[in-house]
């Protein structure tokens, strides 16, 4: 009897889960392939804590091939599916073609960031979702501070150690608060002129922070960011961008060199070219994550709209924790079609949310428990630790390192502005250099060159003010 061949693209939380269940469930049956453009799946819940210096970047990257022994890697990014030839055709990291036959495919591609049409956004600032990126924001941070040290004048010192967060969400929130953490440390090291200290501003056009949560979480984390000195500007949003700062709806100009762009994710540009129904970009399934007039292709995660048997009517929301759910059941679905198991509906119920505020600070509601400060911080990093498929010993271990020891503040020069744009559909990857190497910097890197690729640019009509959203909707912090 030949064995079926199973096709999971993306490892992500919905990928991931979905590979792991299947060569659990399903390993005597079928042979699974997975396709990736790493050879990690990125736990993202934890990267603000290396974009602050407080987890060294392998940390929070599992190995695919460590932890899931019994499937196939195939690195590449998938860049077309036949869904009536049953083929997925992918580029590998050299930049060579290749093809992948399935008779079962699960879609977790995942999303990238999401793109507003405010001049100048795309070409200066920078978002947050891959490695790459976290890379680029720690040595960009560092490197502002140490020249602000350095600056001639006043006016250059503020601008370059004030920095600005957009998107009041998860992400946006976290990244706000390990920077100003970071920042902290940093000016102990390289003390500014007289009177100067970091200003971090976070801003969104909801009226609070962390706006899809309880008012209590949201409180908490507002009250934490205050007291150490962050400016939260609700009910404000971003006009335009350039090189020297931002100009706000509220026609504030704030002098700055840094814009990271945190106010949510779009799904990834590959379902909308399958032509199949979709759902404000995303790929339509069933209560069962199978895509509809195809039988043998699911899909799960950010890419995928799963009806909310809890919300009649409704979608279950972009979030890892719902990624990582639905690749659980995925992963049944598929082996059921193959004769595995019975085959189940995609059913949740929430338990509760964590927000990282960094050092010992959180906001928590295990099983709907109110909880902030100190306990909210172990009950928060005893769920990643939890929720991590791996590397658990060496996170905590950096975390007992870093609450006893000082920060390392260099910079390590490894990703470049140019490297990490925006503007693309695989954030977990940077840039290379083009073969004329026109991309090569010599140190300036406030250079961006803004370079297409093949599903990287998503048109946008111009416009003159754009509301920011109401933060970063790819929440991470639930328990699951």
């Amino acid at each position: 009897m030949s064995r079926s061949r199973v096709v999971v693209v993306g490892a992500g939380f919905a990928g991931y889960r979905a590979a792991r269940m299947l060569t659990r469930v399903a390993r005597d049956t079928a042979d699974v392939t997975l396709l990736n453009p790493t050879d990690y799946f990125l736990y993202l819940p934890l990267l603000p804590q290396v974009a602050a210096g407080a987890l060294e970047p392998r940390r929070v990257t599992v190995s695919l091939s460590g932890t899931l022994p019994h499937a196939r890697l195939v690195l590449g990014e998938a860049d077309g599916v036949d869904l009536d030839e049953h083929v997925v055709s992918y580029t590998d990291p050299e930049g060579k073609r290749g093809t992948l036959e399935y008779d079962r495919l699960v879609l977790a591609v995942g999303s990238v960031n999401k793109l507003l049409p405010v001049p100048g956004v795309a070409e200066h600032a920078h978002g947050f979702r891959g490695m790459p990126e976290a890379l680029y924001l720690r040595d960009h941070v560092t490197r502002q501070i140490e020249l602000a040290a350095a600056a001639d004048s006043p006016e250059e010192c503020r601008a370059r150690c004030t920095f600005v967060v957009v998107g009041a969400g998860y992400t946006g929130t976290e990244v706000a608060a390990q920077g100003q953490l970071l920042t902290d440390a940093l000016v102990k090291k390289q003390p500014l002129r007289h009177g100067i200290r970091p200003r971090w501003m976070l801003l969104d056009i909801a009226p609070r922070v962390l706006p899809e949560l309880d008012q209590y979480l949201s409180r908490t984390a507002d009250n934490v960011l205050r007291r150490r000195g962050v400016e939260i500007r609700t009910k404000t949003s971003v006009k335009e961008a350039t090189k020297d700062g931002v100009l706000l709806d509220d026609g504030e100009f704030v002098d700055t060199r840094t814009l990271a762009w945190c106010v949510g994710v779009r799904p990834d540009p590959l379902v909308a070219e399958l032509g199949r129904p979709l759902e404000r970009g995303r790929l339509l399934v069933d209560p069962y994550l199978n895509v509809p007039g195809h039988p043998e292709v699911f899909a799960c995660g950010d890419a995928a709209a799963v009806p909310d048997l809890e919300k009649p009517g409704e979608y279950t929301p972009m979030t890892a924790q719902h990624a990582w759910r639905q690749g659980r059941v995925a992963g049944l679905n598929v082996a059921a079609s193959l004769g595995k198991g019975e085959r189940r509906e995609y059913r949740h119920k929430d338990l509760g949310f964590t927000v990282d505020l960094g050092g010992v600070q959180a906001a928590a509601n295990p099983l709907g428990v109110p909880l902030s400060g100190p306990l909210a911080g172990a009950v928060t990093r005893g769920y990643h630790l939890a929720a991590m498929p791996g590397n658990r010993v060496r996170v905590a271990a950096d975390w007992l390192l870093d609450s006893v020891l000082p920060r390392q503040a260099v910079q390590l020069g490894l990703v470049r502005s140019w490297s990490v744009p925006l503007d693309t559909a695989s954030p977990e990857l940077a840039r290379v250099p083009d073969d004329s190497g026109d991309d090569e910097s010599s140190g300036d890197d406030s250079r961006d060159d803004s370079r297409d690729d093949s599903r990287d640019k998503e048109k946008t009509g111009p416009s003159d003010h754009v509301r920011t959203g109401q933060g970063d909707k790819h929440d991470h912090g639930g328990a699951s």
